[in-house]
């Protein structure tokens, strides 16, 4: 393999890294490169295409495991001090709440966004509706003080987060996006809701991940192997950074810059493409 294609592959999970849990939407960028670049090489059909970008997919969710291994060990009961609570604290059943109806609704609609929804057009609208319910997030938040934290969630709350992240199942709506606007909606503070949203992505993606991986093992191949190791090294890399960099700002900076982002991105896609 060509030292180009490794470049590739390095280049592909930046892109996965940094987009993955900001709320600019991932899985937008990844169908625009696809489009652009990744169906440009020769050496990957669309199942290995396929296939790597789970991979990389895999690698960032490494990072918030690793982020968030202390919250993950206390919510599977793990933790020395998960005893006995005598304060509100974020359970296992918040989660669970939150990833319902996401799930429910995944399994009913897979093959008609499969089919459907994944195409830049579509991603484009995605993007734009995204950014309008995260201005109008910051919009709310400037005429409130948020001060609930992320174990002051209730489980009523964590369900609404849950209603409205299933607007993430159209690619380009961005699942952080979504999730950290609700949170803000419902009287979360920024970090709050930011955590909310990556703890609760963790399970979600990794199950659909690793279910795509079984059905496709098949084609982890020796001459595909380094180009996909390359890109879950880097998306891993990149999205420990990114994540790490976003929970320090996003209460300072909020959703607008994200959204403005976001907008200007469908903007310029449309010109090119369209």
């Amino acid at each position: 393999m060509e030292f180009i294609e490794l470049l590739k592959a390095i280049i592909l999970g930046l892109v996965e890294g940094l987009t993955e849990f900001a709320p600019v939407s991932s899985t937008g960028h990844m169908i625009i490169v696809d489009d652009l670049w990744l169906k440009s090489e020769q050496f990957l059909t669309e199942p290995v295409a396929n296939t790597f970008k789970v991979v990389i997919q895999l690698g960032s969710i490494l990072a918030v495991v690793i982020i968030f291994k202390d919250r993950f060990i206390d919510l599977l009961g793990m933790g020395k001090h998960i005893k006995v609570h005598r304060r509100p604290h974020l359970k296992l059943t918040h989660i669970l709440v939150g990833l319902l109806p996401a799930v429910v609704l995944g399994l009913l609609f897979e093959d008609y966004i499969d089919e459907h929804l994944f195409s830049t057009s579509t991603v484009l609208i995605g993007l734009v509706v995204g950014a309008c319910l995260m201005i109008a997030a910051d919009l709310y938040s400037t005429n409130y003080q948020h001060k609930r934290t992320l174990d002051q969630i209730t489980h009523k709350q964590a369900l609404i987060i849950g209603l409205i992240q299933c607007f993430s199942l159209w690619p380009g709506f961005s699942r952080s996006g979504s999730t950290i606007s609700g949170g803000v909606l419902l009287g979360l503070n920024y970090r709050a809701a930011a955590d909310f949203t990556f703890i609760m992505a963790v399970p979600i993606m990794a199950g659909a991940s690793f279910l795509s991986l079984l059905s496709n093992w098949k084609y982890f191949t020796l001459d595909v192997l380094p180009f996909f190791t390359a890109g879950f090294i880097s998306a891993f890399l990149f999205a420990y950074v990114c994540i790490r960099f976003f929970l320090k700002i996003i209460g300072r900076v909020k959703l607008m810059p994200f959204a403005i982002y976001r907008i200007v991105l469908a903007l310029a896609v449309y010109v090119i493409y369209f």
